[in-house]
């Protein structure tokens, strides 16, 4: 069954677009008279969105490793799906921020990947359930 590979890849897609779109326009945005990609703010959510990325990926690869070893991986996957998941949906709230007011239009991507996140949260099973896994699974094993 590779639904839960699936839905974490999901996540990891949706936050992989996100910071490449939004680094390439924040080279075009201008505002004071620079490119907002100079602003230190927009860089600390560029370099946000991509270790977030970074973990997410590593926590899927892990889970999918301890599974295809035949190994428990109950927690890991929904660890992963947890974070991952999360993860989307915090780096399109920041690339809404960064494209401004354009990052509500349907003209440019950063609307669609917001509402992408938030199925990724809600899709196969939600937040709140991935943390009942985890806590169930975590005292049953302590």
């Amino acid at each position: 069954m590779l639904t839960w590979v699936t839905g974490r890849m999901s996540s990891m897609s949706v936050t992989h677009r996100v910071p490449l779109c939004n680094s390439a326009y924040s080279k075009e945005r201008v505002q004071f008279g620079h490119a907002v990609s100079e602003f230190q703010a927009i860089q600390w959510m560029l370099s946000d969105m991509a270790t977030e990325l970074e973990a997410a990926e590593l926590m899927t690869f892990r889970a999918a490793a301890l599974r295809d070893a035949g190994r428990p991986h109950t927690r890991e996957a929904a660890m992963a799906k947890l974070f991952a998941s999360e993860a989307a949906m915090r780096a399109t709230i920041k690339a809404v921020q960064v494209f401004g007011g354009y990052g509500y239009t349907q003209e440019y991507p950063a609307e669609r990947y917001m509402r992408d996140a938030k199925l990724c949260e809600i899709g196969e099973g939600t937040s709140e359930v991935q943390r009942i896994i985890i806590a169930r699974d975590l005292i049953r094993s302590h």
